[in-house]
């Protein structure tokens, strides 16, 4: 994704390799690689072209660049959604006010462009401005619209009430004698903590829209609002889940408690709490059905046909299916059931899309040393993983006895298009 984004900036999307080396520490690449194996590991993504004899450029293949096009257009659509995205998350906060520092946390999350700050922020003046702080430029909300201030939890309430009056044929709307909490599958509580699942569940709903500076740190109302909000946060993102530590630089906005993460595992029904990967993340149990999004957005579509791209091996292996396209035409990447295992198999992209640096180990298996020299040569022969050049034989050659010299065979170096290569 960063070297895409780096690509994409330049005149016609190709650049020439060698300077590609002066982005090595955007790129977090600390060691000495060679950037033409790192372009090589992702084939279906990058192509290099040679032009003269020293000169190689590398763009994006023609599917990876009809991706980068259908990115840019969803964005462009989803410009009016984003906007109603940041109205809502001011309108939750104490002071209608949230750092721009700490916006850009979500940005990712949300599905906001990198250059938020200097388009959608100054491009809607009657909705909200940027003003100056102490601590930073902050995005201040300068319009509240009632109709904004209903939560997804709401809304999922009136539904689900509507259907169950309608498959009962109620004539009168009374509540449910028993109150009976349903639980995802496979989650299994003690008495006592079904007996608190079902006592916080009794207190009654607080929207997050309102105002809770009268709400005492501590007591179960703050933390049904503490609930309500992040429940309205998860609903908002792309994939209905966040890091942990996203939420946490929030605390002074929404009064989070210092136990953000204890009290997200106090209520297993509403959330669940990942501990895959370096940092924990919190997903919404309603949006998931067995690990799978029920509803999936644009924008996670895109990155699902990206991330069928990424997975496109060098090397294909022995035996395995051919298939006529990389992507399927519903959004998927022609798996039967989408790539996503788990949700949580997304954090690697989301950690370049949010500018996380690129860790070493996770690069020790590029094949040679990186160099600048090195890369400016054409590819003559492709590289096995030893290091070694290929030898191919050769198609000009004919065995002369195949009956006795059946075993024989005369292997002369060629070049990849299997043209004969000059013996020195």
């Amino acid at each position: 994704m960063k070297i895409r984004k780096i690509l994409v900036n330049q005149p016609n999307r190709i650049m020439l390799l060698r300077e590609l080396g002066k982005f090595r520490r955007e790129l977090g690449l600390t060691k000495k690689r060679r950037f033409i194996a790192l372009l090589k590991k992702f084939p279906a993504v990058f192509e290099i072209v040679e032009e003269g004899v020293y000169s190689l450029q590398f763009r994006l293949t023609p599917e990876a660049e009809r991706l980068y096009l259908e990115e840019l257009k969803v964005r462009n659509e989803m410009e009016d959604l984003l906007v109603l995205k940041l109205r809502k998350l001011l309108m939750m906060s104490m002071d209608k006010r949230i750092l721009l520092e700490k916006i850009a946390h979500l940005k990712t999350d949300f599905g906001l462009p990198f250059e938020f700050r200097d388009t959608i922020c100054h491009r809607y003046p009657q909705y909200f401005r940027v003003v100056a702080t102490g601590r930073g430029p902050a995005l201040e909300l300068t319009h509240w619209d009632p109709e904004l201030a209903v939560s997804a939890a709401e809304l999922a309430d009136e539904e689900n009430r509507a259907k169950e009056l309608q498959e009962k044929d109620l004539i009168i709307d009374r509540p449910l004698k028993f109150n009976r909490v349903k639980l995802p599958k496979g989650l299994q509580l003690s008495k006592s903590e079904m007996r608190r699942v079902c006592q916080f569940r009794d207190i009654p709903y607080i929207s997050p829209y309102s105002d809770f500076s009268h709400l005492r740190s501590g007591s179960k109302e703050k933390e049904k609002h503490a609930c309500g909000v992040v429940h309205e946060i998860l609903s908002l993102t792309v994939e209905k889940r966040i890091l942990v530590d996203h939420l946490t630089h929030f605390r002074e906005e929404f009064r989070f408690s210092q136990q953000l993460r204890g009290m997200l595992i106090r209520h297993p029904d509403l959330f669940y709490v990942s501990l895959k990967g370096d940092r924990d993340s919190v997903f919404l149990r309603e949006a998931y059905c067995d690990s799978h999004l029920v509803e999936k957005d644009r924008l996670l579509l895109i990155k699902e046909k990206l991330r069928s791209l990424v997975m496109v091996p060098r090397f294909p292996r022995r035996g395995a299916p051919k298939t006529d396209s990389v992507a399927g035409e519903d959004g998927t990447s022609g798996h039967e059931d989408g790539i996503i295992k788990e949700a949580e198999d997304w954090s690697d992209i989301d950690s370049y899309l949010s500018g996380d640096e690129l860790h070493d180990d996770e690069n020790d298996d590029y094949e040679d040393d990186w160099s600048d020299e090195d890369d400016d040569m054409p590819p003559d022969f492709e590289d096995d993983d030893d290091g070694t050049a290929r030898i191919r034989l050769s198609k000009s050659i004919k065995q002369t006895d195949t009956v006795t010299n059946d075993k024989e065979k005369v292997l002369t170096p060629v070049f990849p298009d299997g043209r004969p290569r000059e013996l020195w």
